[in-house]
């Protein structure tokens, strides 16, 4: 199948990169903080614990099902205050979660695609985590990140893919958004008008009828080799 792509937005966890390495780094990060400068709160707060209390929270403030960052900074300061530690340790606490949320292990496709990708259409991402594109390394082969905490709304809201389309200046016809998820990506992108582009690594069968993605793949690679082969040897993203 072949059709017009003037742009690409991307979805980041678990199609850049696998995400649960990377919150397991954050979780022990996060212990290793506690340790040294809340050891109440650890002691008072395991993994499993801290787990459940951040399910806790996220289902009192349903307001804030977009904003992780948000979820987890009023999870962390419930876990100071019950434990009787120092609650200005929050920001801390978070900053050593998340400089280790984003140490990131890519793909072994994901990097040179991203630079073939990059090379011929503009890309954007479109994210419902709050991975940090600058800190990653990845910020240069994007013309911008947009996160659901940002927009005020997550995937698979339509008007988050419209927005990444109307800053690309790109019309949603014209833009194909690729992800992991079946829902949030593909049926949510899918909904918004945009093309889509499946990123199935680990085999799955697709399990709807009523609609299937433009493409789909198995890697990164593919959506590359297939964008070369779609597109003018000389079509290259403007400067």
């Amino acid at each position: 199948m072949s059709f017009p792509v003037r742009a690409i937005t991307l979805d980041l966890d678990d199609t850049l990169w696998p995400i649960a390495p990377a919150i397991d780094r954050a979780e022990a990060a996060l212990d290793a903080f506690l340790a040294t400068h809340a050891p109440r709160t650890l002691a008072r707060w395991p993994l499993q614990a801290r787990r459940a209390l951040r399910d806790a929270v996220d289902a009192e403030h349903p307001q804030l099902a977009h904003d992780f960052t948000r979820q987890r900074l009023l999870t962390l300061e419930r876990m100071l205050v019950a434990a009787g530690d120092d609650v200005a340790l929050v920001d801390a606490a978070f900053e050593a979660y998340f400089a280790a949320r984003c140490e990131v292990e890519h793909y072994p496709d994901s990097v040179p695609a991203l630079e073939r990708l990059a090379a011929r259409v503009p890309l954007a991402s479109i994210s419902n985590g709050n991975a940090c594109l600058v800190r990653i390394g990845l910020i240069h082969l994007f013309r911008f990140q947009l996160a659901a905490r940002e927009h005020g709304e997550a995937k698979p809201a339509a008007s988050i893919f419209h927005a990444a389309c109307a800053q690309l200046g790109v019309a949603p016809r014209d833009v194909l958004h690729v992800g992991d998820d079946i829902e949030l990506d593909v049926v949510g992108a899918h909904r918004a008008g945009l093309r889509t582009c499946w990123i199935n690594r680990d085999g799955r069968a697709w399990p709807r009828a009523d609609l299937r993605p433009d493409l789909a793949f198995d890697s990164l690679a593919g959506l590359a080799d297939w964008l070369d082969a779609s597109l003018p040897s000389s079509t290259r993203t403007a400067a």
